[in-house]
């Protein structure tokens, strides 16, 4: 193609594509410039005077490069990787660093071939990575584990781009051996490496940068981003549905500008299909904290394709990959139109693309695997004395605490009448062990049943919450039924389930059939007593999440974060 690119950049031949009259984001100068963009052979070929073969007047917009998501879990969104390009590519998402860490806990490499396949289909280019923390921590039972020797041999697959967050710190910082082979393999395969190192400083994060990563969505604070941006890091600013700290942005100066990256990591269907995805951050950073919007613009291109190596990513010039969006205005960036590797794959917030045939292998269906079907006894919780730990949530985080409460018993189980506390089960449902972790979560709120769901971070075993035996019984059989997903079980004996059959994750259906009846369930679960400031289903998934404090309940027992041990359920 090079004789195509060079001569219609001379205009000795026509160009296949031309944005006529643009405005366009200088992001090499920081700033706007105008002309004709000329693509041909899915490149841009010069910004000038031009003519093409297809000429679309942008005098009404204004052209950007095409955005990245510096780092996402795509089943985060619960959607198809095919139903998620369908969202975001129409919002001017043309590239995303794909981490399947969750699909890869339950299905094992089978999981990340799974999305590598199914993104073949869609106008997105997806980077993807190799998760590090196979499972998180090796106090859970998860469906698949990764070790160093499992990273060596598949880093090399020509669909892995590099390796996920490595969210062990402690084991990069301590030279754990199988820690260490994992980093060395990435190294070996000339393959970048992300991070995940929440408040690490000093000589601690000295040696943690001396494994090789380069990037931290996890900043809190501008004295921790001022210090990893001095030591070489990229800093990604987050604009998650769960977690955010889209307030970093306060943090860019002129002279910083280019180490930062936008990132939204886990972000839900309905946010992505009501307030858009890299475009909503790019708002935000814009009208609520007051970034230049070509800075802001930047951070999403550029500096991502730097960032991640990207080459001929990330701007509009000559030769770039022609993937650009063009936008109504640089407040709201509404994108008018997308175009990826030089077709335009929407117009108007809709996709131009078919997604309706969805790539769906054995290997990531029938996840949910019980040793037997449970029964009400499996519930029980027996005690010794009339006092125990109960986990309490935070509303709009994933920290919980713990509380001492006192509770009475009868008939050799625990009486949950009269107080605000809940049974809390993990169920697990990869090997068939018949592991039952068994706790109680305070202040949740609901009554009536029981509240059951597979997604479980980051082991995704069946997490279940009630005041009935028989309602969490039924709940965690139902899951088994449907595959995985999320179920209300009632003690009546009603069962309203939405199934998510891929991995217990992600659903077959189109995005809008999941947002209708996600929202369904979630309405009847907070009309069952729910707090509305937690989120009704989400809000559990993070409850056996045994990295982030304080009390957190695995399928293997009660666990202190803190003390980074099991404790015992009884005060």
């Amino acid at each position: 193609m090079l004789k195509d690119y060079i001569s219609a950049a001379r205009r000795t031949q026509k160009a296949e594509l031309v944005l006529k009259n643009a405005t366009y984001a200088d992001v090499f100068s920081g700033v706007l410039r105008k002309g004709d963009i000329a693509v041909t052979g899915g490149r841009i070929v010069g910004i000038g005077t031009y003519s093409g073969n297809e000429e679309i007047d942008c005098s009404n917009y204004t052209v950007l490069p095409a955005y990245t998501d510096g780092h996402v879990h795509i089943e985060s969104s619960q959607l198809s990787p095919e139903e998620f390009a369908a969202l975001v590519v129409p919002r001017g998402t043309a590239a995303i660093i794909a981490d399947p860490h969750e699909i890869t806990n339950v299905c094992g490499m089978e999981g990340c071939k799974y999305i590598a396949e199914a993104s073949q289909r869609v106008p997105l280019s997806v980077f993807l990575q190799l998760p590090s923390c196979v499972p998180a921590t090796p106090f859970e039972t998860s469906g698949a584990t990764l070790s160093g020797a499992d990273i060596q041999n598949n880093i090399q697959n020509p669909y892995i781009f590099g390796l996920g967050e490595f969210m062990n710190y402690p084991g990069v910082i301590n030279c754990d051996g199988d820690v260490l082979k994992k980093l060395q393999a990435a190294h070996g395969a000339g393959k970048i490496i992300d991070g995940h190192a929440p408040a690490l400083t000093g000589y601690d994060l000295n040696a943690y940068l001396c494994g090789g990563i380069s990037t931290d969505h996890e900043c809190v604070s501008g004295d921790e981003i001022e210090e990893k941006i001095s030591k070489g890091m990229y800093v990604q600013i987050r604009h998650g549905s769960s977690t955010q700290n889209l307030k970093n942005s306060k943090y860019i100066t002129q002279k910083n500008c280019r180490r930062f990256v936008i990132c939204t990591d886990d972000r839900h269907a309905v946010d992505l299909k009501e307030k858009g995805h890299i475009d909503d951050a790019l708002h935000r950073m814009v009208c609520d904290y007051g970034v230049d919007p070509i800075t802001a613009v930047t951070c999403a291109t550029l500096n991502a394709a730097e960032c991640y190596g990207l080459k001929w990513r990330g701007g509009i010039a000559p030769f770039y990959i022609a993937d650009l969006v063009a936008v109504d205005n640089l407040k709201d960036f509404n994108a008018q139109i997308v175009i990826k590797d030089g077709k335009i794959v929407a117009m108007g917030g809709k996709p131009l693309f078919d997604v309706s045939k969805r790539y769906l292998p054995e290997t990531v269906l029938h996840t949910v695997r019980l040793k037997r079907p449970l029964a009400a006894e499996d519930f029980k919780i027996s005690l010794k004395g009339n006092r125990v730990k109960a986990i309490t949530l935070q509303g709009g985080g994933i920290v919980t605490g713990c509380d001492e409460v006192e509770v009475r018993s009868q008939d050799g189980d625990v009486v949950l009448e009269g107080s605000d506390l809940l049974k809390l089960a993990v169920v697990e449902r990869h090997k068939l062990t018949g592991n039952i972790g068994k706790g109680f979560i305070k202040g949740y709120g609901f009554k009536g049943g029981a509240l059951g769901i597979t997604i479980a971070h980051d082991s995704h075993n069946i997490i279940l919450a009630g005041d009935s035996n028989s309602a969490m019984a039924s709940a965690a059989n139902a899951l088994k039924d449907i595959g995985g997903g999320m179920v209300i079980a009632q003690t009546d004996g009603k069962v309203y389930a939405l199934p998510l059959e891929i991995g217990g994750l992600m659903s077959t259906r189109p995005a809008e059939e999941l947002i209708k009846e996600s929202a369904a369930l979630l309405n009847r679960a907070y009309s069952m007593g729910v707090k509305r400031e937690y989120e009704a289903f989400m809000s559990l998934a993070f409850m056996s999440l045994a990295v982030v404090p304080k009390l957190k309940l695995l399928d293997t027992g009660l666990f202190d974060v803190e003390k980074f041990s099991f404790t015992d359920l009884e005060v």
